[in-house]
């Protein structure tokens, strides 16, 4: 069988093992490396094909005997594969990742504007891609070259945006090299970042109706490129739609949204278990976090404290990937919620008649009107939701209706 996987610094949550499980029948396995590992390593010959990701797209380069045009011309490598003759071939797929991104994305390149942000390998790649697209100008956008962050204003004619920054990526969710705001051409953005699904740029994009992708996709695309290498064979582009489709589903988060005893924890439970995920509680996790129970922090501390817990754990909720999340009736009162909820998720609105809701042990719904608190709030789980689920009947079904909608 053939040996192979990704060389990298830091590599704890990378997707690529999961993508290559579904590209051949070869190992892969992922080769996390310091900068001292490295010559030995590329020298030991104990592989016959690699990814190389982040930081050594570069130094790799002066350990393969040949490089492919798109690797001699970007100066970078991101597939290697070793020859008959033990010697090193070094390819970039990446190039071929981001032109399946924006074809994907439906986004017009051509007689266009574009900024790329961030001046590393990526973006090199990036701004190789666009110009053989035909856009009409490309600025490199870094923090402290001439076409910086500083003097954004002199590019507001811009029609494309790509950030190839790590601005954004897991673990520092919530956060965008840029706001949208002054960009009145703007009709598309990019975001190579794949995890979260949507970045808090991508989030701004499509608030804004503009048309996005992150970089899932991308990555798929170049994996499929980088395993034909590895196995000598040409693997159409239509299974880099189905891995995308599976892997979006796997590490997809399923997030519950509802009134206060519509049953989203029960719910919750029974998903996780029928898709073998970890089931998470936020009103379990704000008690942790307070070391009090709920009723007590509304009674000591109020419900603004309360609110305030509430947003910062479903914030590092959010950032997990392929989990079962039940959230707390008011979840959907803050607008930053959606973002964190939203980044790596699928939202399920739980419905249920309010006359069997439960009252105790919730401060809120203990002696309100609950008809008046869900016409408050239904706008808000519209918002939020991108499926509606009626908790009415047995809860297979329910569940039933939310697995159908992951799968």
């Amino acid at each position: 069988m053939l040996r192979c996987g990704l060389l990298g610094k830091t590599l704890g949550h990378s997707y690529s093992p999961a993508i290559h499980r579904h590209l051949g029948d070869y190992s892969y396995v992922l080769f996390e490396k310091a900068e001292d590992e490295l010559d030995g390593f590329l020298r030991s010959g104990d592989f016959d094909g690699l990814n190389v990701t982040i930081p050594y797209k570069k130094a790799v380069v002066p350990y393969c005997a040949a490089l492919s045009p798109a690797a001699r011309a970007l100066g970078s490598v991101n597939t290697i594969v070793r020859r008959p003759d033990g010697t090193l071939y070094g390819d970039n797929t990446d190039l071929a990742g981001f032109l399946y991104m924006v074809k994907c994305s439906g986004v017009a390149v051509a007689g266009e504007k574009a900024l790329v942000l961030g001046s590393g390998g990526a973006s090199v790649t990036v701004v190789e891609a666009l110009r053989q697209l035909g856009a009409r100008e490309v600025v490199v956008i870094s923090r402290c070259g001439e076409n910086n962050y500083e003097n954004l204003d002199r590019h507001r004619d811009a029609a494309l945006i790509v950030n190839t920054t790590p601005v954004g990526m897991y673990p520092n969710n919530g956060k965008a090299a840029l706001s949208l705001d002054g960009f009145p051409n703007l009709r598309g953005v990019l975001d190579v970042v794949y995890n979260p699904a949507r970045t808090a740029l991508i989030l701004d994009a499509k608030r804004r109706g503009i048309p996005c992708l992150s970089g899932l996709r991308m990555l798929v695309a170049q994996a499929k490129a980088s395993a034909g290498q590895f196995t000598g064979t040409e693997i159409p582009d239509s299974r880099v739609e189905d891995i995308f489709r599976e892997l979006s589903a796997e590490t997809g988060n399923v997030v519950l949204v509802g009134m206060p005893g519509s049953g989203k924890s029960a719910v919750g439970r029974a998903v996780a278990e029928a898709l073998g995920r970890p089931f998470l509680d936020a009103d379990r996790e704000i008690v942790r976090a307070a070391g009090m129970e709920i009723p007590k922090i509304f009674a000591t501390r109020g419900e603004g404290t309360f609110r305030d817990l509430e947003s910062r754990v479903l914030a590092e909720l959010g950032k997990k990937s392929g989990c079962v999340i039940a959230t707390g009736g008011g979840s959907v009162l803050r607008e930053e919620n959606y973002d964190s909820l939203h980044q790596n998720g699928m939202i399920f609105w739980i419905q249920r008649n309010l006359n069997v809701l439960p009252r105790d042990g919730r401060p809120l719904s203990r002696n309100a009107d609950l008809a008046a608190m869900y016409e408050a709030r239904k706008p808000r789980y519209e918002r939020f939701a991108d499926h509606a689920v009626n908790n009415d009947g047995p809860l297979a079904d329910t569940v039933r209706q939310i697995l159908n909608a992951v799968r």
